[in-house]
């Protein structure tokens, strides 16, 4: 994609790397599907990042404003999820 990942500059250069991947999966859900234990594992690590609810949601809306995913729908339809589940956006 063409777009910059919202990301916070005091991060360490390998918490940048996770966030990125965390943004690449939510873009992947929506593009190919994903395995729901995937996903679920990318955002443990981001929530260990961001243990904030309000940074996490704020992250996740400049994400959702620039590149029309929402992390929030996606993460709503992996916790609803059995475990062994693909999850596919429409």
């Amino acid at each position: 994609m063409e777009y910059q990942y919202p990301i916070d500059y005091h991060w360490s250069t390998d918490e940048i790397v996770d966030v990125i991947k965390f943004y690449e999966t939510i873009e992947t859900a929506y593009e190919k599907g994903i395995d729901r234990e995937r996903l679920m594992l990318v955002y443990r690590r981001f929530k260990e990042i961001v243990p904030s609810k309000a940074e996490e949601k704020t992250l996740c809306s400049e994400f959702e404003e620039i590149s029309g995913y929402s992390a929030y729908r996606v993460l709503k339809k992996a916790k609803d999820a059995l475990a062994e589940e693909k999850i596919m956006m429409k």
